[in-house]
C-alpha cells in the first residue's frame, strides 16, 4: 500500500484529464483582479488532515480561485471559511479560518478530500473526468484505516462515496445518516455561496451536521 505522501505526489503530478489540466493552468496564469498579485498553485490537489482520522469529509472539487490558487482544498474562499469555522467550533480544526496553505490550520480527527482534484470549468466535471479521478479517492480511503464516518458535501460527493463503498444510493438530503456495516455516511448541502447566501443552508443547520458527526465518532 502507498503512503499518503507518495499518493499526494502522484496526485500533484496527474495530467490524466486534458481539459482540466489546461483549465487550471489557464486560471493560474490569467488570475482574477483581486488576486492579481498572488502566485496561483495551478495543480491537482491532494487531500489533507489527520491520517488517523475517524471523519472523512468529501467535497466535489477545488475552487478555481480558492484551492487552485492556495494549493489546499477548501482554502481561500467562502466555502473554506464556512468549513473551517464549523470544524473549529466542534473541535476538528485548530483555527477558525482557512486562508492560505501555510496558515497553521491543523485538523484533528478529520481528513478533507474531494471527488475531483482539479477545479473544473463552471464547477462541472464530466463523468469521464470523475472516473479518471476516482482511484485517488479509493487509494486514500485504503490508507485512512480509521474512518468511521464519511461526510459528503453535496449530491455528487454522496454519489461518489456510494461508489467507493459499493453501496446503493438512497435519496440525498441534508443531515441524513446512512449506515453500511461499520461505515456511516452523513450528507449535507455543500457550503457554497449558492446555498449559504440563499438560505438553503443556514449556519444552524450546517453546525448540526458536525455536531452529529462528532457524536457518531466518539
Amino acid at each position: 500500500m502507498k503512503s499518503i505522501s507518495s499518493l499526494n505526489k502522484e496526485i500533484k503530478n496527474c495530467k490524466k484529464c486534458p481539459r482540466l489540466s489546461k483549465y487550471i493552468r489557464d486560471v493560474a496564469k490569467n488570475k482574477v483582479r483581486r488576486f492579481a498579485d498572488q502566485n496561483y498553485y495551478g495543480k491537482p490537489l491532494s487531500g489533507f488532515g489527520d491520517v488517523n482520522a475517524r471523519l472523512l469529509i468529501v467535497g466535489l472539487a477545488p475552487a478555481a480561485h480558492g484551492g487552485n490558487r492556495t494549493g489546499r482544498m477548501f482554502t481561500g474562499d467562502s466555502s473554506g471559511d464556512w468549513l473551517a469555522k464549523v470544524m473549529h467550533k466542534h473541535g476538528f480544526a485548530s483555527i477558525p479560518t482557512s486562508q492560505t496553505s501555510d496558515d497553521d490550520l491543523v485538523l484533528n480527527n478529520a481528513y478533507i478530500t474531494a471527488a475531483v482534484r482539479c477545479a473544473p470549468p463552471q464547477n462541472k466535471p464530466t463523468r469521464e473526468e470523475m472516473e479518471a479521478c476516482f482511484d485517488f479517492l479509493r487509494q486514500e480511503y485504503k490508507i485512512l484505516e480509521n474512518i468511521k464516518v464519511i461526510l459528503c458535501l453535496g449530491k455528487i460527493a454522496y454519489e461518489t462515496t456510494c461508489k467507493l463503498l459499493n453501496v446503493k444510493q438512497e435519496k440525498f438530503g441534508h443531515n441524513k445518516l446512512f449506515e453500511y456495516n461499520s461505515i456511516k455516511i452523513l450528507t449535507s448541502y455543500h457550503p457554497s455561496k449558492q446555498n449559504t447566501q440563499t438560505g438553503r443552508l443556514t449556519w444552524r443547520e450546517w453546525s448540526r451536521v458536525f455536531q452529529n458527526a462528532k457524536k457518531i465518532i466518539k
